[in-house]
C-alpha cells in the first residue's frame, strides 16, 4: 500500500481540478499510481483539466526560440527548487546563455548537452555545479526538445512557465501570423497531437474504456456503450487533436481551416509545449 502524502494530493489537485477528498479516494484506490487516479475520476465524471504532456517539473524557467534562419526551434526546462530563484537575474541569464548552446550545438539529449563546453574548459554539467554553490539551490535541466522544419516559430508565455515550438510545411510573409497564432493555439489548449491519426492506440484505447464507464455509470444499456464510447471519442479529438481544434480566436473555425485558408498545403509538422506546473 502506497503512503498518500497531502503533497501527492494536492499535485493531483492542481493536475485535474478535482476536490481534496476526491483525489484523496482515488490515490488510495490506485495505490498512489497517478495515472490510474486521474482516469479513475474521469470514469466517475470528474471534468479533469489533465494534459499528459507537462506534469513534472518543478520550480525555474521554460524557454523556447529559434535560429536566425527559423528552420530549427528548441525548448528548454532549467530547473531550480523556489520561484525566488527563478527570477534571480543569474538564474534567468544562465538560462538563455543555456538555450542560445542548445539551439547552436544541437545536442541529441539532456545528458550529451551537459558535456558540452559552456565557455573555456568548463561544460554546461560544470556551469550547473557552480551555479548551485552561488545560489544556493539544485539547478538542473530536465527537458530538452527540437524541431528542425521549414518554417519553425517559438512562443514564449509571459512568466517563462510555459513555452511552444511549431513546426510548419511553408514559410514566408503570409505563414508569420498564422504560424504565431497556433503557437499561441498550442499553448492555451494543449493539444496532444497535430491529428486524429496521429494520436496512440493506447490512448484511443484509453479514452474508449472512459466513455464506455461514464456512459454506464448515466445508466445507458450496455449495448449503447460503444456507440457513446466513440461520439465522446469524436469529441475528444475535436477538444485535443490541434488540426481539430476550434480557433481560440474564432470559433467558427477549425486550426486546420485557419492555414488552409493561406495555402492548401500549409499544415503542421510538429509541435512541443512545456509547462511548469
Amino acid at each position: 500500500m502506497a503512503n498518500i502524502t497531502a503533497a501527492d494530493v494536492n499535485k493531483l489537485r492542481g493536475i485535474t481540478g478535482a476536490g481534496m477528498m476526491d483525489c484523496k479516494k482515488a490515490l488510495v484506490e490506485a495505490d498512489g499510481d497517478f495515472e490510474k487516479a486521474i482516469d479513475d475520476l474521469r470514469k466517475k465524471g470528474q471534468k479533469v483539466a489533465a494534459n499528459r504532456s507537462d506534469r513534472d517539473a518543478a520550480e525555474g524557467v521554460v524557454l523556447a526560440k529559434t535560429s536566425q534562419n527559423d528552420k530549427k526551434g528548441v525548448l528548454l526546462v532549467v530547473n531550480c527548487e523556489t520561484d525566488f530563484v527563478a527570477k534571480n537575474e543569474q538564474f534567468t541569464e544562465l538560462a538563455q546563455q543555456l538555450i542560445t548552446i542548445a539551439l547552436d550545438k544541437n545536442p541529441a539529449s539532456i545528458e550529451e548537452f551537459k558535456t558540452l563546453i559552456f565557455n573555456g574548459s568548463l561544460t554546461v554539467n560544470d556551469k550547473l555545479v557552480e551555479m548551485m554553490g552561488k545560489i544556493g539551490e539544485k539547478i538542473d535541466l530536465s527537458k530538452y526538445e527540437s524541431i528542425v522544419s521549414e518554417k519553425v516559430v517559438a512562443y514564449n508565455h509571459p512568466g517563462n512557465r510555459l513555452a511552444t515550438i511549431v513546426g510548419f510545411t511553408q514559410s514566408g510573409e503570409a505563414v508569420e501570423p498564422v504560424a504565431k497564432q497556433v503557437a499561441m493555439q498550442i499553448a492555451a489548449m494543449a493539444p496532444i497531437a497535430i491529428d486524429k491519426n496521429d494520436v496512440d492506440a493506447n490512448t484511443i484505447e484509453r479514452e474508449i474504456e472512459i466513455g464506455k464507464e461514464q456512459a454506464r455509470q448515466e445508466g445507458k444499456p450496455e449495448e449503447m456503450l460503444e456507440k457513446i464510447a466513440l461520439g465522446k471519442l469524436n469529441k475528444f479529438y475535436k477538444e485535443s487533436t490541434l488540426l481539430n481544434q476550434e480557433l481560440i480566436t474564432d470559433n467558427k473555425k477549425t486550426v486546420g481551416q485557419y492555414l488552409q485558408e493561406v495555402d492548401k498545403s500549409l499544415t503542421v509538422t510538429a509541435f512541443k509545449r512545456i509547462s511548469l506546473n
